[in-house]
């Protein structure tokens, strides 16, 4: 018998093999030791490289990979936990990585010899399968808990919809008809799925086509329906939005969602019942983002590019759709393209002998797309943020993949419609690639070194949002940021020197100044970003986390910190400076005019001159309320 074999012959689940079965096992396991933030198990393991762990020392955590680029850390496992037991089982659909949270040694099994061991002794094959069980389990609540929050995922332009506009008649079989008649119906209902209930109200199950496949396979077509049913199923009700439905289909294309009233069956929604709503054509162009294999079929359907997606923008204006609403669905849009090109991105490494990265990242917008603010055209604002990785014995390779993966994404994103930003604020710049620990060294620098010209990228920097990778990186660096920003005394005094420096352009009797004999404003410069500031400085002071602006307005406001009318004037004067924009880009766009934020005062009729009037108003009341605090600051300093 190998040591190993002797050392763990009294352990569970081992102690249930023979000691035959054991030797056999533990002849063709090494023990290896990971540092910390190295994997254990690649998403990316190929069938034939596959591993089962056991854990003996440190810890380590299991990381989903999900559509829309998210990685979330799921569970943790310990010493005597396994990992890679998934392998066992998965179908390929499932993309689980676990890495090594501290310095972690586990028993390394090659899978085959590990299956033989499950093949030959049926109690530990049992003990393993539960095992791979009450994970599963595991995983499904933690996902479901973790990504309950859809404040990322959704569209705007669907908050105010409910279910009961898209929902489609029900489809109902007995619960003593054979799962043979509910195939039948199936097919001819031409529907994923059924419910099955005795009075046609209250429904028991749900069958679909897995049901049906796996009855086939156990060869149980002839049992009744209740036996094979689904009785874990989702639903809403019909006041439900239609958001919540949408999140769930798009992890489940081919489920039917029952629509209760109540407790009773009104009708189901599936994929195909959003087919004649408007928007379908925004779902269209996201499934070709999403299926797009190059870097040309991308930039056509980039916002600046694609005919339809511009159309689709002038619609919801037409529609009356708040301005904010809108640049917050085209940064959506663009939060999915920036999504597929990082996913090509580093597909090329892997395709040019790279691999894929070795360790966790999260890649960062900023500025404008940070805030989820973004309009047709602006200039790329991102970084990248690594997992720690000093102790790494491969830390300059590391370096040299994540410089040459940048500068790929960067240069990608160029030639999609998202201009190489000109003061160098891109993830191929050292300046914005840093680990964790680097980032947090970097913050504490920033706020004891502040200067004016440093100011501007800060301020830039401070309206980070994740867009892809490990999302907990960026959560992490978000509590440095704003736990250091509110103990730093200097800071708001400079913000607001520097949004001071350019002043609204609102002079006595609402007259409006202009820079030049053909009457053109700034609508960026002179009016939104003075709103965005005052707001972004606010929320630096109380400790606000949020970085969209209206949140940022809405926080102010249900904590007190800011007046209703404010907050409301504030919001409205957001909604029309954003709406003269996107309305002024698509005049731009349809002319093949280079896209800008300066627009013509005196071709603007007078309800549109009085609306500008307005909210110019509310940027200098914004501005007015900055000088009042720097000036009490002054007083108390």
């Amino acid at each position: 018998m190998t040591q190993l074999a002797e050392l763990y012959e009294n352990t569970m689940p081992f102690s249930l093999l023979q000691d035959k079965e054991r030797n056999a096992l533990f002849e063709q396991a090494e023990i290896e030791e990971f540092l910390e933030n190295e994997y254990i198990v690649s998403a990316e393991e190929k069938d034939e490289d596959a591993h089962v762990h056991y854990f003996v020392s440190g810890v380590a955590k299991d990381i989903i990979y999900q559509a829309n680029g998210k990685q979330v850390a799921v569970r943790y496992d310990y010493p005597g936990d396994f990992a890679g037991l998934l392998t066992l089982v998965a179908n390929g659909d499932m993309q689980i990585a676990v890495q090594a949270a501290e310095k972690a040694k586990s028993i390394v099994f090659p899978k085959a010899s590990f299956q033989q061991a499950m093949q030959q002794n049926a109690q530990f094959s049992q003990a393993i399968l539960e095992r791979v069980s009450q994970m599963m389990k595991s995983l499904y609540e933690e996902v479901k808990y973790k990504t309950s929050d859809l404040s990322d995922q959704t569209e705007p332009a669907l908050y105010k919809k409910r279910v009961s506009s898209f929902m489609e008649r029900p489809t109902f079989i007995h619960p003593d008809e054979s799962v043979y008649a509910a195939a039948e119906l199936l097919q001819t209902a031409e529907t994923e799925g059924v419910a099955v209930s005795a009075n046609k109200q209250d429904i028991e199950g749900m069958i679909g086509y897995r049901q049906i496949f796996d009855a086939l396979k156990e060869g149980r077509l002839d049992a009744p329906a209740e036996q094979i049913m689904n009785k874990d199923y989702y639903f809403v009700q019909e006041h439900d939005f239609i958001y919540d439905a949408l999140s769930f289909l798009k992890h489940h294309p081919a489920a039917v969602i029952p629509v209760l009233h109540g407790s009773r069956a009104v009708g189901f929604i599936r994929q195909s019942s959003f087919l004649s709503v408007s928007n379908s054509v925004y779902f269209e162009l996201t499934y070709r983002i999403a299926n797009a294999d190059s870097i040309e079929t991308l930039a056509s359907l980039s916002p600046v590019h694609n005919r339809q997606f511009q159309l689709f923008i002038q619609q919801l204006i037409d529609e009356r759709m708040y301005g904010y609403d809108i640049v917050e669905l085209i940064s959506s849009y663009n939060d999915r393209m920036h999504r597929q090109i990082i996913e090509l991105s580093e597909r090329e490494m892997v395709q040019e002998g790279y691999g894929r990265p070795k360790i966790n990242y999260c890649f960062i917008v900023m500025g404008s797309e940070g805030r989820k603010e973004q309009g047709f055209s602006t200039d790329q604002d991102n970084g990248i943020i690594l997992a720690d990785y000093d102790e790494l014995n491969y830390k300059e390779e590391i370096e040299t993949y994540f410089e040459r993966l940048t500068e790929k994404i960067n240069t990608k994103l160029d030639a999609c419609g998202f201009p190489l930003c000109t003061g160098g604020i891109m993830a191929k710049e050292k300046k914005w690639r840093h680990s964790l620990s680097q980032w947090s060294h970097t913050i504490d620098q920033w706020l004891r070194n502040l200067d004016a010209q440093e100011v501007r990228d800060f301020t830039i920097f401070i309206d980070f949002r994740p867009v892809y990778g490990d999302f907990d990186l960026a959560h992490k660096l978000r509590e440095k940021l704003t736990h250091a920003m509110q103990h730093a005394p200097k800071l708001q005094p400079m913000l607001i020197r520097d949004t001071l420096q350019i002043r609204v352009p609102l002079q006595a009797f609402g007259r409006i100044s202009t820079s030049s004999k053909e009457k053109h404003l700034n609508l960026k410069q002179s009016a939104m970003m003075q709103i965005v500031n005052a707001v972004r400085i606010y929320a630096v002071g109380y400790g606000i986390e949020n970085v969209h602006t209206v949140r940022r307005l809405r926080s102010l406001l249900d904590n007190n910190y800011m007046s209703k009318s404010d907050s409301e004037m504030a919001i409205q004067a957001l909604h029309e400076l954003l709406l003269f924009r996107l309305k002024l880009n698509l005049q731009q766009l349809d002319a093949g005019e280079p896209l800008t934020t300066q627009i013509s005062v005196k071709e603007l009729d007078k309800v549109e001159k009085q609306t500008l009037k307005n909210a110019l108003a509310a940027a200098k009341g914004m501005q007015q309320g900055l000088e009042l605090r720097q000036n009490r600051n002054k007083v108390n300093g």
